[in-house]
């Protein structure tokens, strides 16, 4: 069962799921708070670059599975053209309404 984006409980994390669905570049930077980090699979990334790649070059699409932890914990099937479809586990940091930081990685 997928949760619909406009149910998730964190409005940051909200903010940044339907970012990433509509590939809105706009969007996704502006529920970043300046300074925002992430990982993947554990590593630490450059967040433009990952997202870039990861997300808006190759149509990345979230569908939440689950959400935990305030809504600040999301698992998800997450599909893009160069990986097809993956189980996903996405952990969310927020201050002051923005995303500092979100660790991704298979799940």
């Amino acid at each position: 069962m997928t949760i619909a984006v406009d149910k998730l409980s964190d409005p940051a994390v909200r903010a940044l799921v339907a970012a990433i669905n509509a590939g809105d570049r706009e969007a996704f930077r502006s529920a970043l708070a300046p300074g925002a980090t992430m990982s993947d699979d554990g590593t630490d990334r450059d967040l433009e670059d990952w997202t870039e790649r990861e997300i808006f070059a190759s149509r990345g699409h979230i569908d939440v599975q689950s959400e935990s932890a305030q809504g600040r914990a999301l698992t998800a099937n997450y599909r893009n053209d160069t990986w097809g479809e993956m189980r996903t586990a996405w952990r969310f940091s927020v201050d002051g309404g923005k995303i500092i930081r979100f660790e991704t990685g298979q799940a």
